[in-house]
Order: structure tokens, then sequence, then C-alpha cells
């Protein structure tokens, strides 16, 4: 053989060789794939595991009053496993699949009971083993479909495959909705109190172990959690159920009566600073109104009339008027513009006067003529104040004060001052203003809204929050006293007289008219007003403080009318429901007012008596029984010891007693009359032997 045969001999070897692998590779290959791939990919399957978080339950929101506002309710998503060991054999399976489609059917009546068939046949065909039957089921459902035919062969082995989700929910519903809030994925921070305290609320993520099955699904390897969740703390509100209610309905009913834009009511407690109610409403279309945008925190507008509080307080306070200083009304020429009041009449009347009839002039002109030279002399007022920052609200969202200022606004002109003085030119919300007329009501203290009190888990307090104080006093006394006086003749004499004022109890406080600029018009565009009443009640001992805020109402549109009888329905349901507002009846005592007259008896059921009462108790004494003496003093306590042998004192006693006394003594009793022993046949205290009748006369 030649060198060159010997080669290719070589390489056709070579090459049959390589061509005898690849077919053996490729035999290889298809007895894997074909003859022993259910049970590689079972083993697969069992390899790719990891753990996957698992959602904790979120924590509750409680209001004042322990009513639940938001919760989460387990939530199930049902799978089913088409090859679980109980259905594995295909004559279980054939035989109860069109069963359990029927109760499928009957039970969630979304598709037919055919449907559920061929559903459930083509998942066994395609050897599903995480097939979808349902998603947001409750769990009284689940308690049910858990007996329907297949998944009742056992345990873990009927297929079925429930994964909790937890479902936030509202019980009271559009209850304060706003204020409460939610999170969810597509707003990074959260709205409300669900946002603002989710690290709280959302509770510790566990773990559980998951496999990957076919499709890249994973489904739980145990039924219990490796890691178990650990739940979120609950937020104690500040909200009071049956306020938010009145506060919502009155406020939604104005709304409707108006066919206005939007508005917003905020009631407060004027000591503690917690907000009890609040309500946000917008159009949606005619007559139908939603929370949709938190107008209290969020909705910077012009205050109007309702900020010459601050204005006043600041003359006063400076000392350059007094309530009965005299003051032009009607007009007042500034550059550029003519200040007209709402009733133009030209005439002079006290500073008092003006307040009260809400004067737009008369306070432009006073705040221009004192401070025109020196404006920054009146906005250190308001900085002092802090009017122009925020009050670092405990829920997310709350807008900047915008309050100029000579110093570092570059549109500061002419026409700043004077028109700042009755609330235009800068821009604060219906919170900060509420709060601001508050800290009036509070004796001068300026305190920061709180919106939650504590924070509980399992049952105990975990953190407390109590208002912040932003001012301890905003003014003196003596400024203080003369504000109130005029808030309070706003309501008796002045703006607020004939819709706000009620006979039975004080309201102090400022009606607030203010035109609303358009973003690109400006304020000539369309005319639009915002309509607003704030104040507290009742005004000569401060409990609760209120604004009402209402935004382009149709016809009227003056604070008074529009924004005045939703506050006075709201106050007059308080105040009619809260006994410590208006049960001032004089206590009077009639009679003896020292300890009452009672039967002598037994000593331990006297006292408990006394002490029902709130008596103090006389004297501590061992004795078991008491007999009483009633004196010009009250009644005097004796004390009364069984002896042996001798005849006891049962004199004053009930029947009851006496019998009980004279019987351990073992005497026999002859009764006449009711009421109380008066006289006994045998004196106190002699010696008697056993048997002896006794007579004792009741009355």
């Amino acid at each position: 053989m030649n060198i060159r045969a010997n080669i290719l001999l070589r390489v056709y070897l070579a090459f049959g060789l390589i061509v005898l692998f690849a077919l053996a590779v490729v035999l290889r290959l298809g007895q894997v794939q074909f003859v022993q791939g259910h049970k590689w990919r079972a083993m697969a399957d069992s390899l790719s595991t990891k753990y996957l978080p698992v959602e904790a339950t979120r924590g509750n929101i409680y209001s004042n009053d322990g009513s639940l506002l938001a919760t989460s309710v387990p939530e199930y998503e049902l799978h089913m496993d088409m090859f679980a060991g109980g259905i594995a054999d295909d004559k279980i399976f054939n035989e109860k699949v069109d069963s359990l489609a029927i109760k499928l059917a009957g039970i969630f009546q979304d598709k037919s009971a055919k449907d559920y068939s061929r559903m459930l046949r083509k998942g066994r065909a395609d050897s599903a083993r995480y097939l979808l039957i349902r998603r947001k089921v409750s769990y009284s459902d689940l308690k049910t479909v858990r007996t329907f035919p297949l998944y009742n062969v056992g345990k873990f082995s009927g297929g079925l495959i429930a994964v909790q989700q937890n479902k936030r929910i509202l019980p009271f519903q559009a209850l304060a909705a706003r204020t409460i809030g939610y999170k969810n994925a597509n707003v990074k921070n959260g709205v409300g109190l669900e946002g603002a305290y989710t690290n709280y609320i959302n509770g510790e993520t566990g773990k559980r172990l998951m496999q990957r099955i076919a499709g890249g699904v994973y489904v739980p390897v145990n039924d219990e959690e490796e890691v178990a969740p650990k739940d979120g703390a609950d937020i104690i509100s500040t909200i009071d159920v049956n306020m938010q209610d009145l506060v919502q309905n009155a406020l939604e009913k104005q709304l409707i009566a108006t066919k206005a834009d939007h508005g917003t009511a905020i009631l407060m407690e004027v000591e503690t600073g917690e907000i009890r109610a609040v309500a946000n409403f917008s159009k949606v279309e005619e007559g139908i109104y939603k929370e949709k945008f938190n107008y209290a925190i969020a909705g910077n507008q012009d205050p109007g009339s309702t900020f010459k509080l601050a204005s006043y307080m600041a003359l006063l306070e400076d000392k350059l008027v007094d309530t009965n200083t005299m003051i032009g009304t009607g007009y007042y020429q500034i550059p550029g513009k003519l200040i007209t009041d709402s009733h133009p009449v030209v005439t002079s009347v006290t500073v008092k006067r003006a307040f009260e009839e809400s004067s737009n002039a008369a306070i432009a002109k006073l705040i221009n003529m004192h401070y025109g030279a020196d404006p920054i002399k009146f906005t250190d007022h308001l900085y002092d104040w802090h009017l122009n920052e925020k009050m670092g609200l405990q829920i997310p969202g709350e807008a900047m004060p915008v309050v100029k200022n000579p110093k570092t606004n570059k549109s500061w002109g002419k026409m700043t001052l004077p028109q700042m003085a009755y609330g235009y030119e800068m821009q604060l919300t219906p919170l900060k203003m509420l709060s601001f007329y508050n800290a009036v009501a509070n004796n001068g203290k300026y305190i920061a809204p709180i919106f939650v009190k504590e924070i509980r888990r399992l049952g105990n307090p975990i953190e407390q929050f109590k208002a912040r104080v932003i001012n301890e006093k905003i003014c003196s006394d003596e400024t203080l006293s003369k504000m109130r006086k005029m808030l309070e003749g706003v309501v008796t004499e002045g703006s607020g007289k004939q819709i706000v004022y009620n006979p039975l109890y004080k309201i102090a406080g400022k009606t607030g008219t203010a035109q609303v600029a358009d973003a690109n018009k400006g304020y000539k565009a369309n005319r639009q007003y915002q309509a607003s009443f704030v104040g507290y009640f009742p005004a000569d001992k401060p409990k609760y403080s209120m604004i009402v805020v209402i935004n382009d109402p149709k016809g009227a549109y003056y604070g008074a009318l529009v924004s005045g009888p939703v506050f006075r329905e709201i106050a007059d349901r308080i105040y009619a429901s809260d006994m410590q507002m208006y049960n001032d009846v004089p206590t009077r005592l009639v009679g003896n007012t020292g300890n009452p007259p009672t039967k002598a008896g037994q000593s331990k059921a006297t006292q408990k008596v006394y002490k029902a009462f709130g008596f103090k108790p006389l004297f501590a004494s061992k004795s078991e029984y008491y007999n009483t003496i009633d004196t010009s003093a009250g009644t005097i306590f004796q004390e009364n010891s069984e002896r042996k042998g001798v005849m006891p004192n049962v004199s004053g006693m009930g029947l009851k007693d006496a019998l009980y006394l004279l019987g351990n003594a073992g005497l026999k009793t002859r009764v006449s009359g009711s009421g109380k022993v008066i006289r006994q046949s045998v004196q106190a205290g002699v010696k008697v032997s056993k048997g002896l009748l006794v007579d004792i006369q009741l009355d």
C-alpha cells in the first residue's frame, strides 16, 4: 500500500468515527428530549427555586373615635396544577372536571360551565402546572371553592393553588378618602396618610420559597412562608367619622346648589390642633362632585378679605390705630387702581365697623397710610407670624405660601402693599388661613395642625404626636382681645349677621370674597370668585375652628351668602350634639348638702353606695355593720359589733339586715310595718338567751 492510500484510509476511518459519534449524540439527545423529557424537566424545575418576597398585611387607619377608615383584606388569585398528585390519574380528572366546571361557573358567573370545562381540559392537554382560574377571589369564596370536585381530594393534592394578595379597602368609602389617601406603583411617595406613613403601615416583607415551572412561572414550594411577614402598624388619625360625614354632606350640598367648580371645608379642634374633618370636592360633571385634589393643603390662592385679620392685627399691635379710630370707606384711589368696596358708600366709620363690614377701601388706606413709607415693617409682621413658611404637615402635598417682601420680590410695586392689605398679591392655602384664625381662638398660640395622633403596633402605642407650636404668642393680649371682639362683631353686626348669626351661641369669624385670576389672562378674563368664611365657635370659649372655601360659584359669590350657610350648618349640628358646649344649666343644691341620710346596715354595702355617689368615707372601720344617727351636720356612723348573748342594735336597719343579726343571735322575731326599724322590744346591749321573742316595728 502506497503512502497516499494509507493516508486516505486513515482520513475515511476518522471521518466515519466522527459521523458515528454524531449519530450517537443525536440519538442520545432524542432519547433525553422525547423519552426521558418529562423526568429531566421535572428535575430541572425542582432545581429552579428561589426566595421571593411575601407582602405584609398593611396596618389599619382608624378615626379618632376608633372607627376603621382603611384596612387590608385578603384577596386571592386562584391557579391550578393540572397534574397534582390527587388528580394525576386521567380517570379521576375526566370523571370530575365537568362537575368542577359547573361549580366554578355557578360561584363566579363570569363564564359558562362549558367554557370552564373547555379551559380546564385544554390546560390538562397543555400540561399546565399553574393554570389561572380566577383573580380577585374573596376569602369566603375561597373556602367554598376548596369544597368543589377535584379540589377536595386531599389537603394539598387537589391541584388548587391560592396565592394571597392584600386588597386595601375604605369601609366608609368616600368619607375622608383624600385625607386617607392611597399608595400605588404610579405614585412615588403615595397620597395622604397612606403615603406619609407608608413605612409604618407597610410592615416587614416576608420570604417564600418559589419554584419555577414551565413557562417561567413561579409557584410556592410550601403552603406556608419560610419567613413570615410582619404586619404593619396601625395609624390613629384625628378624624371624627360623624363630623367628617357632616362636613362632607354640608359642603357637597352647597356646591351642587351654587354649581361651583370646587370647594373645601376644614374643621379643627382649637386647643390641640387636631383636624376633625376635611372635605375636598371637585366638579366632575353637572351635579356630581368627587374628591380628586386636596385643596385644603395644596390649593394656594389669594385669600381675599379673610386676610384682613392679619392686617388689622399688625395695625393694632403697632398701636397705629384703635378700634374706635375713624376711617373713610367706599373708595380709595392708588396709582393705577381704584379700590372699591363691594357695596360702596362714602362714609366715615370706626376701625371696628370697617372690619365688620369688610371694607377694602378702609384697610387699603390704613395700611398704605401707616406702612407706605416703610412697607417692610408690615411684611415683617407677616414673616414673624411665619405666614410665608410651610407648616410641616404630617401628610405630603403642602403648597409653599407666597407672601411678598419689598426686599426680595422684584414684582413689588406701588399697588402691592395696599392690595396685600385685603388679601391679594399673595398665595395661602385654606389650612394656612384657618391655622392663623385658630391662633386667635387659642389665646395667641399658633400651632401646626395634625392629622395623626398615635401609631400603634399590636395595640400598644409606639409613637404619639402633638401639635408643633409655630409661634407661642402671635400678639399681645390687648390686641388679641380687640381682634376677638371684632371677629364676633362680624357675625353679630357685620357681613355675617344675616347668615351665620345664631342667638343660642356665639360665633366669631370673617367673610371673604376674592376674585380669582386666570392663569393666562389675569383677573379680567372670566370673572371667577372665591367665597370663604373662617372662624371659631363658641366664641366665648372656643372649641372648634373652621374654614369653608367655595370656588367659582354661579350667581351669588359673596363669602357670607355662599360659604356662610355651610359654616352655620356644621357649627349648629356640632353645637347641638356636644353637651359640654351647650349644657350650661347652673347646678343648684337643694336641702341638706352634707352626706345623705342612709339606713343602718352592712358596712361594705354602705361604703360602696357612698363611693358611687362620690362621698368620701367618714372613717375607716373593721366592723361588719354600721348604725346611723341623723344630725344637722349629716349622717354619723356608729360601729355595730356582734357579741354573743347580747341584744344587737337593729334600729335604722332594713328588714333584711335586722333579721340577719337577730337570727345570728338566736332570737325569734315578730315584724310589723315596712321601711326601716324604728323600735325594738328588747333594748340593745341587754343580755338575752336563745329563742327569746323580739318585736320590731318598721316605718
